[in-house]
């Protein structure tokens, strides 16, 4: 792609890199094949190849956003799909990122939209706050039907209704801080990631983790003082909150690491994990964090990878069919694709692919809030293809996929580390019948 910077523009290392970037793009198209946007829409404004063009404007003119500028960068998913199949491997994550950042510093939303962002970014996060708006869903979800009418929030008020739990879990030993001790023959010590909202809506996925490492003679540590891995602030272009949460978890895992020691930082919930492995480019201007960050990403494991290197005790064997779910954020953000397929075949179930396996379900942290007409299309279409499997079962490895797809169909769902813990002797995942994986 030709570009126009003026050589004042290039002088600056951080234009200089994304003008790099988008002199890497070829205009082949490739990527509209694959993004979920372009295939729900048509509009090339709405495809990687079209907010690429758009993100060259802004940067060449050095102009503020504007409303016909905000929607295509707003209906990006980050699912980074098109990352997968450009085959000139454009860095679309770092034009993205750019992009949100640059929105929020020079475009003003409308009121409405401004709040319910300022809102989101302030209580996903907060594991306290999240749990008081979840028993606040409860107190409104009578109302649903009025607040649904509201005018230009009433649809992503009735998302949030819908994505509310109907009973949250109580807070146990899985939210830490604390040490879970190896069972027998210690062979080593991890931190896990007990991350925001799969802490508090499905705290089974951490506990599931913690059996399965302890059982092979690991210590699990939840680190003190690890917060937010500033993945939702840094997708909604909050590039100071995102870096401060990311600061402070970075920190917390270090003290472990220099006290203690780690082998390994895991990882259970995807879109978590690709935000860790990217902290190098996040905090490339901190040199206060360049030493950490190469650390955090030496040690940061998904928790599929880290389980494949070991020698699990598979107890049991099962007869049911999984139709295996793919995260955008393991298999094109952290590209990932066979582990947790070759893990949950090693427990002996049978694993099926889902058709259109590289297209996003939706939700995408809080798009499915903020964008539910978009996100609405693609989890439908994302069932269906599920539907076609025939499975008695669907396996991912996200907890917002997992919330996305159980709002849409009778398919129990599960994470993946949940069915593999049952194979190893624990209980059932939440939701699934005992008697359909036992056969």
């Amino acid at each position: 792609m030709q570009t126009n910077f003026s050589a004042e523009q290039l002088a600056d290392g951080h234009t200089r890199a994304l003008e790099k970037i988008l002199r890497s793009c070829v205009h082949c198209g490739f990527c509209t094949a694959t993004c979920p946007t372009y295939v729900v829409s048509g509009d090339e404004r709405d495809s990687p190849r079209g907010r690429i063009y758009l993100i060259k404007d802004l940067l060449e003119k050095n102009r503020a956003a504007t409303a016909d500028d905000v929607w295509p960068i707003d209906h990006c998913l980050s699912c980074l799909a098109c990352a997968t199949t450009c085959p000139s491997g454009v860095d679309y994550r770092r034009l993205i990122d750019h992009a949100r950042v640059h929105v929020e510093k020079t475009f003003r939303r409308p009121l409405v939209d401004r709040a319910l962002r300022a809102a989101l970014v302030r209580i996903v996060p907060s594991r306290r706050l999240f749990r008081l708006s979840l028993a606040a869903a409860t107190l409104g979800r009578p109302f649903a039907g009025v607040l649904k009418r509201l005018p230009k929030v009433g649809a992503s008020l009735d998302a949030m209704l819908k994505l509310a739990p109907r009973r949250t879990p109580a807070r146990d030993a899985t939210e830490g801080p604390g040490t879970f001790a190896a069972v027998g023959a210690r062979r080593g010590r991890v931190a896990l990631l007990v991350g925001c909202v799969q802490s508090v809506v499905r705290p089974q996925i951490n506990a599931a983790t913690i059996r399965l490492l302890t059982r092979v003679g690991y210590d699990v540590v939840l680190a003190r003082g690890e917060k937010c891995c500033g993945s939702l602030a840094h997708h909604m272009g909050h590039e100071k909150r995102a870096f401060a949460q990311a600061r402070k978890t970075i920190d917390a895992w270090i003290a472990e690491a220099d006290s203690a020691g780690l082998d390994a930082i895991v990882v259970s919930a995807s879109g978590c994990g690709s935000t860790i492995k990217d902290y190098g480019a996040m905090l490339a201007d901190d040199p206060a964090y360049a030493d950490k960050t190469k650390r955090i990403a030496a040690l940061a494991r998904d928790v599929s990878e880290f389980l494949l290197t070991l020698e699990l005790p598979f107890l049991r064997k099962s007869a049911a069919v999984l139709a295996y779910q793919s995260p955008c954020s393991l298999q094109h953000g952290q590209k990932i694709g066979e582990a947790p397929r070759t893990l949950l075949r090693r427990a002996a179930f049978t694993v099926r692919d889902i058709p259109e396996s590289h297209l996003c379900c939706g939700s995408a942290g809080v798009y499915n809030i903020l964008e539910p007409a978009i996100s609405n299309a693609l989890v439908a279409r994302k069932v269906a293809a599920i539907g076609r499997v025939k499975a008695d079962a669907i396996a991912t490895a996200n907890v917002g996929c997992l919330v996305q797809i159980a709002l849409q169909t009778a398919t129990p769902i599960a994470h993946a580390v949940e069915f593999v813990d049952w194979a190893c002797g624990g209980p059932a995942p939440d939701g699934v019948p005992s008697a359909l994986l036992s056969g």
